[in-house]
């Protein structure tokens, strides 16, 4: 059953390197068990319903991919936009945690109409490569400063914005020694680096009387406190439409990015160096989105962390479906979830930044019009404490950019449009 439904020989594995690879991929992504509730949380979210939400949300994902596209990739709520979710849309905009939720909705029916209609390699390939890089990189640094916030090693200040924090205070200490056990671990290339850092500091904590133990193994939290809470009405006012095209714009660019990495990796792309099953794909992802939405999660993407597995010897959507049996079996640790401390994942969010940051190498360094949108967009999203603020100056500023050059050719009516949007929406906002 499972040759005819995976092509195992086909694809020269089997079932035992299918599962080691389906562990090792779990391993290296589990992190986000922890971290996602903590960072939904300050949103106002339930911490215990969200880590059920993220549980579910991601096995889901895997399982669409694994039995229906039949790839090595897994997928769970993403990293970046959960923190777009709440530190830029409920925190910093003011919406409700359930106007964000209708709004991280739509984006994924929207994606589905893209990859139904076959319109996302044109949207894909309006966008230039500058403002992909920019954004990507952007990202890790908004990364960056919410773990360095997180940990308490950046604090606000009246006189100059931020400043250092209280480096001597046991929380901060733990926070750092955290980041460079994962860099070191990492490194090292032990499996599940990130997420034994994540665990280590927890127990450290729980010793220094930092953290409270709460358990380890239990039934799993009530999910009816975020289950269907979305407020799709509130998501469709004015101010939310800049809102669903964020999470939309990155999850399009991470996920289709991914999808290649991962399937080069696995040697799985076709002569022409295209995805065989790409709609099936990108239908999972989607998909996966909106059950996760309905659920009560952020946005949920396809992780880069699959080529950890592909290494393994993963090749089919086993590997996959491993990760998903994974991911439930993961609800019964909720106890273990709920005491992970802040500046016990805040090494993680900053050790995450440093991997988005290594976009930067494939931006064309001598090409100023090129280089200048991409470092507004760099710069503009973790000043602004905002991704979609980020996007629209990126936007803006490659339109000028090149048209002040007079280089009028090189942007593309899609990119002339969108600055144009972005523009009237500041105009707008006042």
């Amino acid at each position: 059953m499972l040759e005819k439904l995976f092509k195992l020989q086909e694809l020269g594995t089997n079932v035992r390197q299918e599962v080691v690879a389906g562990l090792t991929t779990f391993l290296t992504m589990a992190y986000i068990i922890f971290v996602n509730p903590s960072v939904l949380a300050q949103a106002g979210m339930d911490h215990g319903a969200v880590f059920v939400a993220t549980c579910m949300a991601a096995a889901f994902g895997c399982l669409v991919m694994g039995l229906w596209a039949n790839y090595p990739i897994a997928l769970a709520p993403g990293m970046g936009l959960n923190a777009f979710f709440t530190y830029t849309v409920v925190l910093g905009d003011g919406y409700s945690w359930q106007a964000a939720l209708g709004a991280v909705f739509f984006s994924g029916c929207i994606f589905v109409c893209l990859s139904l209609f076959k319109i996302r390699e044109w949207i894909i390939n309006a966008i230039p490569g500058a403002l992909k890089i920019g954004i990507a990189a952007g990202i890790g640094l908004f990364l960056a400063l919410i773990g360095l916030k997180n940990a308490g090693l950046v604090v606000g200040s009246t006189a100059t914005l931020v400043t250092l924090g209280k480096v001597t205070s046991l929380p901060v200490l733990l926070a750092i020694l955290g980041f460079f056990l994962i860099v070191a671990l990492e490194a090292r290339k032990v499996k599940g680096g990130v997420l034994i850092a994540i665990l280590l500091i927890t127990a450290l904590g729980l010793v220094t009387g930092q953290s409270q133990y709460h358990g380890i193994v239990s039934a799993p939290p009530s999910l009816l406190p975020t289950l269907a809470q979305m407020d799709l009405e509130g998501a469709l006012s004015i101010g939310m439409l800049s809102v669903i095209f964020a999470f939309l714009f990155v999850d399009l660019f991470d996920t289709s990015g991914t999808l290649l990495a991962v399937a080069q990796e696995a040697d799985l792309l076709d002569r022409k160096g295209n995805l065989p099953r790409l709609s099936r794909a990108l239908l999972a992802d989607s998909t996966a989105t909106i059950v996760g939405a309905t659920l009560g999660t952020s946005t949920t993407t396809s992780y880069v962390e699959s080529t950890a597995g592909v290494a393994a010897g993963g090749r089919s959507g086993l590997t996959a479906v491993v990760v998903g049996i994974l991911f439930l079996a993961a609800l019964f640790f909720a106890p273990l979830a709920g005491m992970v401390p802040a500046f016990a994942t805040a090494g993680a969010l900053v050790y995450v930044a440093v991997l988005m940051m290594g976009s930067l190498k494939h931006l064309d360094w001598k090409d100023i019009t090129e280089t200048v949108p991409a470092v507004v967009v760099l710069v503009m999203m973790p000043l602004t404490f905002s991704i979609a603020s980020g996007i629209a100056f990126g936007f803006i500023s490659y339109a000028l950019v090149k048209a002040l050059a007079g280089r009028f050719r090189e942007v593309s009516p899609a990119v002339w449009v969108l600055a144009t949007l972005f523009v009237v929406k500041f105009a707008f906002a006042g």
